[in-house]
Order: C-alpha cells, then structure tokens, then sequence
C-alpha cells in the first residue's frame, strides 16, 4: 500500500491497513508498541512468567480484535487496554476464560466467535500460517481451545490424553511461540485456510451422507489409511477401518443422525464438532455431541481422536 505521510506510517494507517486485511501492517503495530505493552503487564503481575503469557494473549486478542478499534488513532491506548484486561482477569483468577472473551462481559456482544471474526479481518491467513510454525502438540491444544467448543482445560486433556498441567504447559508455550510467529511471518506468502477448511468441510459432509445411504465403507476406503488408529472416548483404542464402519452403520440404523457444527483445518489436523441427533424413541442412544479430531498423513487420516465434551 501506499503511506499517506513521508517515512514510517502512522498508527492510523497501520489500523486502517490490518483491518482491511493487512497482516504485515498489523505486525508491525503490535512490534510498534509492544516494549509498552509489556511494560503494562511487568507493572501488574511484576517479573513472573504469568506476565510473559498474559502479554502473548493480548497479541492474540489483538489479532482477533482489530475491527473492534473505533478510533484508528488511538492504537496505543487500546493494545494496553487488552493487556490490562488479560493481566486482571488473570489476578481474578479467571484461567478458564478465553482472553477473546474478556472485553465481551462489559460491553454489547459482537454476534461473532473469534474465527467468524478472522475471517471477517482477512487475517486468518496470517494467523494459519503463523500456527503451522508450531510443533504439533502445541498446534493442536490452540485449535482446540481458541476455535472449537472444547475449550475447558480439562476437556482439552482428556481429549489429548494428557494431564491438565501438560495442557496448561503446552498452551503458555504456544502462546509465546504463536505470537513470535505471527511477528516473523507478517511479511511472507500465506496460503489460504479458507480454502482448506471448506474443502476439509466438504469431505466431511460427504462421509456422514455417506454413512446415511450406505456407502460410508467406500468413502473411508478412499480417503483414509487402512492401518488408521482411532482412540474412543473411554480410552480403548482400535486399529483399521473395520470397528468405525460397524460403529457407524450400527448408529445410523438405529436412527441417529449426525449434523456437522464446525470444523477447523490446519495442513495435517482437521477437527469435526457434531451434533448427534438421537431418535424420538430413544433421545439418550448418543450423547448429545462427537468431536472427531482427525491426524493426516500423506493425505490420509492414520489417526483419530474421537470425544464426547460435556456441556
């Protein structure tokens, strides 16, 4: 883009350029202002790691938040506004409320989630890219806890198969690591996770209507690896296409149906929110939701994570 001043650009137009899509502008105001934003979360939670992770959440609410700023010329103020508002929650003692939210409990709601909100920013390119920089453990506890309804600490655990402090670990890890990437690669190519994520969306509508006329063994026989590992919600793990085709069929005869609710995609996991419609005659067949968390390789799905999240 052209500046509309001589030399560096003003915050206005660093604004103005991240919420048209910009991810190169938004890197370099958050670059622009981050030795205040620090400064901000040392002076509330002083020289301890929680000062570290409450200033890489801000980042993240930064990214997702952009078209929230009225006033493009009062970037500043409202970088150290989230970090004071993570940095207070965090003294509340609020862990389990995603920082996204914070600033929703005092004013009207936005009437969208953080990824209708990426996508309405354009910089959801930007921020794939960034998370495919960080290793797959650390990838798949932000996917799952900042773009899916499994967000508790615990829930995230469980379906990992991990304990609540590795989750924990792994998300102050992630945290920092992401907001390093995002910095790093505002200036590079991002491909397009909208492209991704609808053709991983059409896939997986094609499997479960599939499964409803009867020809879900060919379409796992196509697309998924015939050695494929899939853990069950009570931990019991089974190998090959054989015991999810029988699951499936068995579930569709006796009436369920299931309806896909979200999906989120990244080079090699696509995760699936569904909703399992249970018949009239037997409203407690299933529980009231799967999510099915699906490990590509070469293509294919070699291994799968399926969970029932309470709710």
């Amino acid at each position: 883009m052209s500046w509309g001043t001589v030399g560096a650009p003003c915050d206005a137009e660093l604004v103005r350029a991240a919420q048209s899509g910009d991810g190169r502008c938004l890197g370099l105001l958050l670059a622009r202002h981050w030795a205040a934003m620090r400064a901000v979360a040392l002076s509330i939670l002083g020289h301890r790691p929680e000062a570290d992770d409450a200033l890489q959440e801000a980042a993240l609410t930064a990214v997702r938040r952009i078209g929230d700023v009225r006033d493009a010329t009062a970037a500043g103020p409202w970088l150290r506004m989230v970090v004071r508002n993570v940095c207070r929650t965090q003294l509340r003692g609020r862990t389990e409320l995603p920082a996204d939210q914070i600033e929703l409990r005092a004013r009207p709601a936005l009437g969208a989630d953080p990824a209708e909100l990426l996508d309405q920013h354009a910089a959801r390119d930007w921020v794939w890219r960034a998370l495919e920089e960080l290793s797959p453990n650390l990838r798949l506890v932000m996917m799952l806890r900042y773009f899916t309804e499994v967000t508790a600490y615990d829930q995230i655990a469980a379906l990992c198969g991990v304990p609540v402090g590795t989750v924990r670990s792994r998300l102050s890890q992630a945290r920092t690591k992401l907001a390093d990437a995002l910095l790093a690669t505002a200036d590079a190519v991002h491909g397009d996770a909208a492209a991704v994520t609808g053709t991983r969306r059409a896939e997986a509508e094609e499997m479960l209507r599939a499964a409803e006329r009867g020809s879900y063994a060919e379409v796992l026989a196509a697309t998924w690896s015939p050695e494929v590992e899939t853990t069950w919600p009570r931990g019991d793990r089974t190998r090959g296409q054989d015991h999810l085709v029988r699951t499936m069929y068995g579930d569709v005869a006796d009436g369920v149906r299931y309806r896909l609710t979200n999906v989120v995609a990244s080079s090699a996991v696509t995760i699936l929110e569904t909703d399992l419609v249970n018949p009239p005659g037997d409203p407690f067949h299933c529980p009231p939701n799967a999510v099915w968390v699906e490990f590509l390789e070469e293509g294919r799905v070699r291994h799968l994570r399926v969970f029932h999240p309470a709710r």
